[in-house]
């Protein structure tokens, strides 16, 4: 499989929204292993979102592309304290399991160090998602034991489908060598 890895651009906003709905939400996200379908319905993005963080000065989105399409994508946010803050891991449904999530987040670790100066990198996953929990702790992010509350009300990220959802917390320190 080849592909590029490389910060998103607006022109790229139209497709990166249609890949990350494709890959959490709806029927097409039950082609792959770490959808959010039976946790939440409506959207996951929304264009409005995506061309904020390509444009914001502290975020970036990293995008996989072949030589057809946008198969992948991650976002990085700067945090305080030389933290940075990994979010929107996606592969088209198709693509799972081939080894392109894990170069996603090499990529955005890499990222983190040489763009925000990060140290250490965080990111919060469904509490329910013990799959995902489990494949990212194979990659070093640990649970911190924090857990954050889901933003109930706010449509924009997804209408849940059940009461009891939270987010907790995995990091991972960051090492200066390559990841």
């Amino acid at each position: 499989m080849t592909y590029a890895i490389r910060a998103a651009t607006v022109d790229d906003v139209p497709e990166l929204h249609a890949l990350i709905e494709s890959a959490y939400r709806g029927a097409s996200a039950r082609g792959g292993w770490t959808h959010e379908a039976d946790l939440l319905d409506g959207q996951r993005s929304d264009v409005a979102m995506l061309t904020g963080a390509i444009t914001a000065p502290d975020r970036v989105i990293l995008v996989a592309a072949d030589d057809s399409a946008l198969i992948g994508c991650c976002e990085l946010a700067r945090l305080t304290g030389g933290g940075a803050y990994l979010g929107l891991l996606t592969v088209a449904p198709a693509r799972q399991g081939d080894g392109l999530g894990k170069a996603l987040m090499q990529a955005a670790e890499r990222e983190a160090r040489s763009r925000f100066a990060a140290t250490r990198i965080e990111m919060t996953v469904i509490r329910q998602r013990d799959a995902l929990i489990t494949y990212y702790a194979r990659r070093g992010y640990l649970p911190t034991g924090e857990v954050r509350p889901f933003p109930y009300g706010d449509t924009r990220f997804g209408v849940p489908r059940r009461d009891d959802l939270a987010f907790v917390v995995l990091e991972k320190p960051l090492s200066q060598s390559a990841v």
